[in-house]
């Protein structure tokens, strides 16, 4: 069932394995914001502020858990570039047991820190036990978040990015009929939007479960291929652990964020919740091409094709240009309308446009971002993805958030500006460690001759 991307038209190839995923984004960030509009629809700000919260909360851990998987992605991918399915199905098996271990004591520890959690992300009083219970629920389906992602993960490793889409998709339709009859009919709020996300999310595992097992006869792992091997074990954290601490640390920085526009007040809370939510759709292309980079240019650089994965990086960087202009543009003119879609209130409304109108620019820089990002996962140098993310964070989003809030308390226009100072900072070190990259090739090449 694997599928070779080393060969044909390199543009044809991102076409043809991102449209998937990129569907596969787009319901899973069609899955969250069907949780905010239903929740918006039948319950009151405080509900909406609460699903909010917990959602960026929920969202932290499943990226990490995703930046973690990308190990597995690339590893994978890079057996198959290779050919060699002995080594693929010893990194399938190793993923399934680091990520067994992993939810289950993610489960345990972050159930015993539902209070300080709430209380650090300075949750307004309106919606502490709402957001509480969100993140209870959410919490004890971890595994089955963990699971979803490792399965997707895999699959995209083996050249298959298809498969996972239908799991989301199945996913997705659950959820929406969960969230109106839990939310609309039953009444529960935040809670029943919790409870249809942790159901639809078993539903999505259970299919993809059996999906995995049917799929993969020839390449799915043997009895010992699950005992964890140091050597792979060590391969799959070499490239993931870095890019769940990078993503890990984007996220905190979002909720750093999220903590300033809390203590403004609840309509600040809101506004900016919902532009995060936004922000999670116009993000979907560069998403799906920093995946898509460290995919195919993994097998590539498996199969020792590297002028196949420097033109597969410059085909990204060029798609997501194009669209983050296009894109900006088009919100810019539209902000509040697109605000207002998610809240009755007009002042939420008008406050979350302020804000959209200037981060929406991080769409242009953070796609180039992205794409140098999964050429530096694919090549194993996750470490320099890591280093410009935080650089970026460090140096520019959350003190230039900060101070921006505290300088324009009455409007939040300067504050969304710093989201794309951070990335135009760190397409500059992308850049830079490109260059060094491909200078340090061109001399261990010239040294063999």
């Amino acid at each position: 069932m694997e599928k070779n991307w080393t060969n044909g038209s390199v543009f044809k190839n991102i076409v043809l394995f991102s449209l998937p995923y990129l569907l596969s984004y787009f319901l899973q960030t069609f899955y969250g914001l069907a949780d905010m509009f239903i929740i918006g629809l039948f319950g009151e700000v405080a509900d909406t502020t609460s699903v909010s919260i917990g959602s960026q909360i929920m969202h932290m851990f499943t990226v990490i858990i995703v930046g973690l998987a990308m190990g597995s992605t690339v590893m994978i991918s890079r057996s198959i570039g290779e050919n060699d399915k002995t080594k693929a199905k010893k990194y399938i098996g190793n993923t399934f047991s680091i990520f067994l271990l992993l939810s289950i004591f993610l489960t345990i520890i972050l159930i015993l820190l539902i209070k300080p959690i709430v209380k650090v992300m300075s949750t307004p009083q309106e919606a502490v036990e709402g957001t509480s219970r969100y993140i209870l629920v959410c919490f004890i389906g971890i595994p089955f978040i963990t699971a979803y992602n490792v399965i997707s993960s895999i699959y995209r490793g083996l050249g298959d990015s298809k498969t996972p889409m239908y799991f989301i998709a199945i996913a997705c339709v659950f959820n929406i009929a969960l969230d109106f009859l839990f939310i609309g009919h039953f009444k529960l709020g935040p809670l029943g939007a919790a409870l249809a996300t942790t159901i639809s999310q078993v539903i999505s595992v259970i299919i993809a479960l059996i999906s995995i097992l049917l799929k993969t006869n020839d390449i799915f792992p043997k009895h010992n291929d699950f005992k964890i091997d140091k050597s792979y074990a060590k391969e799959i954290l070499k490239v993931g652990l870095p890019i769940a601490i990078q993503d890990g640390f984007i996220q905190i920085a979002f909720i750093v964020i999220t903590i300033i526009a809390n203590k403004r007040g609840l309509n600040d809370a809101a506004a900016v919740g919902i532009v995060e939510k936004i922000i999670g759709i116009v993000f979907l292309v560069p998403s799906t091409m920093l995946s898509t980079v460290s995919a195919l240019c993994a097998q590539n650089f498996g199969a020792n094709k590297y002028s196949r994965a420097k033109k597969t990086l410059l085909y990204a960087i060029l798609i997501t240009l194009i669209y983050g202009i296009i894109i900006s543009i088009i919100l810019v003119i539209f902000a509040k309308s697109a605000v207002s879609i998610f809240t009755e209130s007009n002042t939420v409304a008008q406050m979350g446009g302020e804000y959209l109108k200037s981060y929406i620019w991080d769409c242009i820089f953070a796609g180039m971002h992205f794409c140098f990002s999964g050429y530096f996962c694919a090549n194993k140098k996750s470490l320099l993805s890591f280093v410009h993310n935080a650089a970026s964070i460090v140096l520019a989003r959350i003190p230039l958030s900060y101070l921006f809030s505290t300088l324009y308390p009455e409007t939040l226009l300067p504050m969304g500006l710093a989201a794309p100072i951070g990335s135009l900072l760190s397409v500059i070190i992308c850049i830079i460690f490109y260059i060094y990259i491909q200078k340090k090739s061109k001399k261990l090449t010239s040294n063999c001759f």
